[in-house]
C-alpha cells in the first residue's frame, strides 16, 4: 500500500506550474487540515463567467523584492479564526502542485504569512492517499541553491523606483513597522528605520540638520512616515517638523499629529466640520460634577483621560454615585478628563475605518471581550470584516480631512441616532485590520507616498 506514495520530510520544496511559481519552500504538516499559501493584494474577479482571484506572492522568505503575480479559480470563501482571535475571510483556490515527479490538484487558502516561517503550508487534505511524512527528515527531494533560486526568479525582480523613505518610529519589531518596511522594499524603495529616541536636531536658519546615532546626518530623504507613540508625541512631532523644514515629504504632518493627540481639541475640530460625536462634557472644577453628569444624559456614562490611548484611562461608570467618585478621583490627581454619553445599543462593538489619502481602504468591526465595553484589540477585543455604510464611509473620510491626516484610523460607533465618531488615530495599528481583511494596508500607505511623487 506504500509503494506509490511519496515520502517527504517535515520541510520540502514544491512548485505550482499553473501559478507560475517555479519553487517554494513548504512546511509539511499533517496536523493541519487545509493547505495555505502566502498571498498579498488579493482581489476576486470574473473570468469567463467564473469566479477567480488574483494575488501577489513573495515566494522566497525574507525577500520582499521578488514578486509573482498570480491568478487562479476560486472554489470557496471561508472564515478562519486564528489563535490570536482574528476572524479572517480567506479565499480558497484550486491549482496543481508538483512535488518531485508527482503532480496533482489541491485546494489552498490564501493568507498573508509574513509572520510565519514558511510561505507555504501543506496540510493533510492535500497529502491524503499520496504522501507519507517522515518528521525527522528534511528536503528528501532536494533543495535549490541560492544561485539556482536567483536564476529561477531572475525575471520576477521588481525594478526600483528609487525613493528613499524613512520610517520614524520606536520599535522595529512591531508588526506595523515591519510591514511598512517590507511593503516599501517590495515596491522597490530604499527603506530606513529611524528610531525617534536616537535622532537629534541642529536648529539653524541656514543649515538645519537631523543627526542620528554616531553623528550621521540624515539628509536626502524623499519621504518620512511618522509612527509616533503617544508617550513621545512632543519629541516625535518636533522631529517631524524638522524634516518638514528640510523639505522632506511627511505622510502625516507634525501639525495634524499634534492636534489628533489633543482629544478635546480634536473633538471641537470635528464638530466644527459637521461630524457627529457622542454628547461630551468637559469641566475644570469638581464642583460642576452633578451638572456635568446631567449634561451627557446621566449614568451610565464614560469617563476618559485626555492623555489615554488604546482604551487605557477609559472607565465606564454605571451609576451616578460611581460617576461622581471616578470624576472626583481623576480631578484630585489634576487629570484632564472628558465625560461622554454611553451608547448602550452598540453592545461593546465599534468600527475601525482605515483611511489613506481620502479613501477608506479597509474596515473592521471590533468586538469587546465578554464583560468588557472597550473593543480595543490590545485589550483582547476581536476583529472581523464588516461592510460599512456610505454614511459611515463619508464620516470617516470627513474626519480624516478635518484632522488633515493622510493616514488615519477612524473609530465609529453605531447608535440609535446614527453613526457617531469616537476618535481619530494618527498612527493606527495594522495587525488587526490586515489580519482580518487580508488587505495590504502597508502597501496602500507606500502608494500614497508614490502618488505625491507621481510614481505609478
Amino acid at each position: 500500500m506504500f509503494q506509490n506514495k511519496v515520502i517527504l520530510g517535515s520541510e520540502e520544496w514544491c512548485s505550482f506550474p499553473e501559478l507560475g511559481i517555479p519553487t517554494i519552500k513548504a512546511r509539511v504538516d499533517s496536523g493541519a487540515k487545509t493547505s495555505a499559501l502566502h498571498a498579498i493584494n488579493i482581489a476576486p474577479f470574473i473570468k469567463n463567467d467564473a469566479n477567480w482571484v488574483k494575488f501577489d506572492i513573495n515566494p522566497i522568505q525574507n525577500n520582499t523584492k521578488t514578486v509573482i503575480h498570480c491568478e487562479a479559480p476560486m472554489v470557496d470563501k471561508r472564515i478562519v479564526k486564528s489563535s490570536s482571535g482574528f476572524r479572517e475571510h480567506r479565499y480558497v483556490i484550486q491549482t496543481q502542485i508538483a512535488i518531485g515527479d508527482s503532480k496533482w490538484p489541491i485546494e489552498m487558502t490564501l493568507t498573508n504569512r509574513d509572520s510565519m516561517g514558511f510561505r507555504m503550508l501543506l496540510g493533510r487534505e492535500a497529502m491524503s492517499g499520496r504522501i507519507l511524512v517522515d518528521p525527522e527528515q528534511k528536503y528528501l527531494l532536494g533543495q535549490p541553491t541560492t544561485e539556482s533560486l536567483v536564476e529561477l526568479y531572475k525575471n520576477s525582480e521588481k525594478a526600483s523606483s528609487g525613493l528613499r523613505i524613512g520610517l520614524l518610529a520606536s520599535n522595529p519589531e512591531l508588526y506595523s513597522n515591519k510591514r511598512i518596511m517590507e511593503a516599501g522594499e517590495m515596491r522597490g524603495h530604499e527603506m530606513h528605520f529611524l528610531n525617534i529616541k536616537e535622532c537629534y536636531m541642529k536648529l539653524d536658519a541656514k543649515t538645519p540638520e537631523i543627526h542620528y546615532r554616531g553623528g550621521k546626518i540624515l539628509n536626502q530623504f524623499d519621504a518620512i512616515i511618522p509612527r509616533i507613540r503617544p508617550s513621545i508625541t512632543f519629541y516625535g512631532c518636533a522631529l517631524t517638523r524638522q524634516f518638514e523644514a528640510l523639505k522632506v515629504y511627511c505622510l502625516n504632518s507634525s501639525t495634524a499629529i499634534t492636534q489628533s493627540r489633543d482629544k478635546l481639541y480634536s473633538l471641537q475640530l470635528l464638530l466644527n466640520h459637521g461630524v457627529d460625536i457622542p454628547t461630551t462634557g468637559f469641566a475644570n472644577s469638581p464642583l460642576d460634577t452633578d451638572n456635568l453628569i446631567k449634561m451627557v444624559g446621566g449614568s451610565p456614562l464614560i469617563v476618559k483621560l485626555l492623555e489615554g490611548t488604546q482604551g487605557k484611562g477609559v472607565v465606564l461608570a454605571e451609576t451616578k454615585k460611581a460617576a461622581e467618585s471616578v470624576i472626583n478621583a481623576f480631578k484630585s490627581l489634576n487629570a484632564n478628563i472628558l465625560v461622554q454619553e454611553f451608547i448602550k445599543e452598540a453592545n461593546g462593538k465599534d468600527i475601525r475605518c482605515f483611511v489613506i489619502d481620502g479613501k477608506v481602504v479597509a474596515a473592521i468591526q471590533r468586538e469587546a471581550m465578554p464583560g468588557e465595553f472597550r473593543a480595543n484589540i490590545h485589550l483582547g477585543g476581536t476583529a472581523s470584516v464588516i461592510k460599512v455604510t456610505a454614511e459611515e464611509k463619508k464620516i470617516a473620510i470627513k474626519a480624516a480631512k478635518a484632522m488633515d491626516l493622510k493616514v488615519a484610523g477612524v473609530d465609529i460607533i453605531r447608535s440609535a441616532k446614527g453613526p457617531l465618531l469616537l476618535e481619530v488615530n494618527s498612527s493606527p495599528g495594522l495587525e488587526g485590520i490586515e489580519g482580518a481583511t487580508n488587505k495590504d494596508i502597508a502597501g496602500e500607505m507606500i502608494k500614497a507616498i508614490e502618488k505625491n511623487f507621481k510614481i505609478k
